[in-house]
């Protein structure tokens, strides 16, 4: 919300300096973004009126005005504006004043012609990025005036963050009660008189979704004239808010948005065929939008229609077929409530976003429309002329939002604020928010919300009203009295900075993504599992709820890939959701995503791309880190999303080889279809799995020397070595203390659909030094073992 001050104090005369109003309202919650001119800096700039225009002698585009600038005689401007013309009025730099950008105006030959000035259009001046001609000003300005003085351009916008429970002050009426409130001061409302019914025109309204659309308001307005023009000091007020002028028709119904905070619309009343009603979309029906997109309606969203076709989308935008043009005459001026719920999300389904629906999914006043509708149609007729019919109103009283009293107590406000309120001081600043307070014995009052506040629900909701106009800087700062306790840690539970600097020291990045992500990515990297959908999301690409962290890492590193980083490494923690709504589970997971060269760019080794064994070689460093590395196996399977041949499950052999993550490359096609570049390789882990450690024993060191023992095996393709490797282990007891992979070989001298594996066994015990016969009758237990669980024969046998 952008908000004028020199407007803002036509409703609040002493708003005090400026940098203290913005401290204020950043204090009471609204916060603010940002303070600006209304104007950039320039000077010497004049109204002045084109008293003679002709032909200059030796250009074709150029023309030699003879300009009134309140100076006694005319000056002569050499001009190439197409618009310019006899009697036009127009802001005139004179000669040694300053435009934006450092130009100075001096005298000047164009073409053989002396010019005594600039004539400036909006562009020129910083007011505006129109620079077709010269900026028009009314024919009554006065001739000669300071053009600073004359737009009262000497004024600041204040730029404020409203939070979504505060749509009060989506208008400027809004946050003049705020800053009312804040400063203690009166707010004065401008004169808007109603206009008196002056012919009897006027068409029916039927609420045929009292649900969605609970009051709706419409009058026929005749005898417009097409070629009026919105007054400056509309013009400027809009383009302070942040709005463009569009003509008298539009800019009237969005400057009432900008003063009340009330969305209205205006229908070429030529296209209204028959009565008007407020309905839900029916299947099949299209709508041409004011932007031209066509859209097909749902049987969820609220539609304003005649009795022929639909109008509007209702509370988003108007159509196309009914807008409003440069010959209107007739229209028919629309102003309703609709509930938030029948708008929010409707918008975004749609691709749109416009200043209504951010009104009204957020809450109008529902006693505001009559307000509005008069002061629409004063200006209207102000400004253009023509004749008003009578308001239509139909309304349905029981889907209107009544607020109900709501109890406030002295001594919880002592509770939670820590401090005492003196009562007329308390009174005095909720009925300064426009709220009605009653007694309701001694130290409880009985507090009513005005209409505009959606937000006051609860004895929680007048607490913090209480504290933001008392100030949050007044309130006494205390210690809690509440018993400090250390919680204890299990030391079998790796703690998460451990793991994190584990990935870090690997050439990990930590990401952080949001819980929302695409429904389409989702679908993409986890179709396994139905991902919860958002009721309203905030848009298209935050649809549904993770099931996996993978959409987040996959999008965050495509991001960078079109930014030209080739080498990436990321991981995340946080949750995943699975299940449907009521039987959510929230659960834990470390996921990581790695593409690109094994190392940066260097002189020391070729450059490689990185392979699954690279990322399996992190995966087992993060699972080193939480102490239980040999418990966790890697066995070959599918996953949808992951390219076969390169994918594993990941299982915890201390828990009955459970299922605990995946590890693999990103199928090529998901990777087209996820506009990344590979190869892409992805892991995910139960975050718990990870964490559970296993408490750290001593164990002395053998005195006694250790002994290796080398093995050749053949082994069938299909078998993993992992699985030589338990069998082995499980066979050697204890004096088999380690064992030592360190070749596999298929080709020739191997028979076909065989491998060979070659593993070191590394025996010694404790407390003696081993014999032959110790070590020979280990390698034929573990020989015998392998041939009978694993089919493996002594290469050369």
């Amino acid at each position: 919300m952008r908000i004028s001050e020199h407007w803002l104090r036509e409703w609040v005369a002493d708003t005090g300096p400026t940098e203290q109003l913005a401290h204020q309202l950043t204090m009471a919650g609204l916060e603010v973004d940002g303070v600006e001119p209304a104007a950039p800096p320039f000077t010497g700039v004049v109204v002045a009126r084109i008293v003679r225009c002709e032909p200059h002698p030796d250009a074709d585009k150029l023309r030699l005005c003879q300009v009134d600038a309140g100076q006694g005689e005319p000056l002569q401007v050499v001009c190439g504006a197409p618009n310019a013309r006899e009697g036009l009025m127009a802001p005139l730099a004179t000669v040694g004043g300053e435009l934006p950008g450092g130009l100075t105006i001096k005298r000047a030959k164009l073409r053989g012609q002396a010019s005594f000035g600039m004539l400036c259009s909006a562009r020129e001046l910083g007011l505006s990025e129109d620079a077709e001609g010269l900026m028009e000003l009314p024919a009554d300005a006065p001739v000669g005036r300071d053009l600073r003085d004359y737009l009262t351009l000497d004024d600041t916008v204040i730029e404020v963050d409203l939070t979504p429970n505060r749509a009060d002050c989506l208008g400027m009426m809004g946050v003049a009660r705020e800053v009312g409130a804040l400063l203690a001061q009166p707010v004065h409302t401008p004169d808007m008189p109603a206009e008196r019914a002056r012919i009897s025109d006027a068409v029916r309204v039927t609420l045929d979704a009292p649900d969605g659309c609970a009051r709706y308001l419409g009058r026929v307005v005749r005898g417009l004239d097409p070629r009026a023009e919105t007054p400056v000091w509309m013009r400027e007020r809009l383009r302070r808010a942040g709005l463009r002028s569009l003509g008298p028709l539009v800019d009237v119904t969005n400057y009432v948005l900008m003063e009340l905070g009330q969305p209205m619309h205006a229908f070429d009343l030529s296209q209204v065929r028959g009565g008007i009603h407020a309905r839900w979309g029916r299947p099949g029906e299209t709508l041409t939008l004011i932007g031209g997109e066509t859209i097909e309606l749902r049987a969820d969203q609220l539609v304003i229609a005649d009795d022929e076709r639909p109008l509007a989308l209702a509370g988003i935008m108007g159509g196309e077929a009914s807008s409003v043009g440069d010959d209107t005459t007739d229209i028919l001026l629309e102003c309703a409530w609709f509930a938030p719920t029948a708008i929010a999300g409707r918008a975004r389904a749609h691709g749109l976003h416009t200043d209504s629906s951010h009104r009204f999914e957020r809450g109008v006043d529902p006693a505001g429309q009559h307000r509005a509708m008069e002061r629409a149609t004063h200006l209207l007729l102000s400004i253009c002329g023509g004749e008003a019919g009578p308001v239509q109103e139909a309304v349905a009283e029981e889907h209107l939002p009544r607020r109900h009293p709501v109890r406030l107590r002295r001594q919880r406000i002592r509770l939670v604020l820590g401090t005492e309120i003196a009562g007329d001081t308390l009174i005095g600043m909720l009925e300064r928010l426009g709220m009605r307070v009653e007694t309701g014995g001694e130290g409880v009052w009985w507090v009513t919300p005005p209409s505009w506040r959606f937000d006051i629900e609860r004895e929680e909701d007048l607490i913090e009203e209480v504290a933001r106009l008392y100030g949050y800087d007044r309130l006494p700062t205390r210690r809690p009295p509440i018993p400090l306790t250390v919680g204890q840690a299990p030391e079998t539970l790796t703690g998460l900075p451990r793991l994190r600097q584990a990935l870090v020291q690997r050439g990990y990045h930590e990401a952080i993504s949001y819980s929302f992500v695409a429904a389409e990515a989702q679908q993409a990297l986890d179709p396994e599992h139905q991902a919860l959908a958002l009721a309203n999301p905030i848009s298209a690409d935050l649809a549904v709820m993770r099931t996996s962290l993978w959409p987040g890492l996959v999008q965050a590193a495509r991001h960078n890939q079109n930014r030209q980083v080739q080498r990436i490494r990321l991981f995340e923690t946080g949750l995943r959701f699975i299940g449907e709504a009521g039987d959510l589970r929230q659960e834990p997971r470390i996921a990581g995503l790695a593409l690109g060269p094994v190392h940066p760019e260097q002189w020391a080794e070729p450059g490689r791309t990185l392979d699954f064994y690279d990322v399996k070689g992190d995966v087992e460093a993060l699972l080193a880190a939480g102490g239980r590395a040999g418990a966790f196996r890697f066995q070959a399977d599918h996953h949808p999303a992951l390219h076969p041949g390169q994918t594993a499950r990941i299982l915890d052999s201390d828990h009955d080889h459970r299922p605990v993550g995946w590890l693999g490359a990103l199928h090529p096609a998901r990777a087209r279809e996820l506009d990344i570049q590979g190869p892409v390789f992805l892991f995910e882990l139960d975050l718990s799995a990870v964490q559970a450690g296993h408490l750290p024993a001593f164990r002395p060191l053998s005195r006694y020397p250790a002994n290796r023992r080398d093995l050749a095996l053949l082994v069938a393709d299909e078998v993993p070595a992992q699985t030589l490797v338990d069998v082995a282990r499980a066979a050697g007891g204890e004096q088999l203390v380690d064992i030592r992979l360190f070749d596999v070989y298929a080709g020739k001298g191997v028979p076909e659909g065989r491998k060979s594996v070659a593993m070191g066994l590394i025996l010694q015990d404790s407390s003696r030094t081993l014999t032959d016969e110790d070590m020979d009758r280990v390698l034929g237990r573990v020989v015998e073992r392998l041939a009978q669980e694993a089919g493996a024969v002594l290469r050369g046998e």
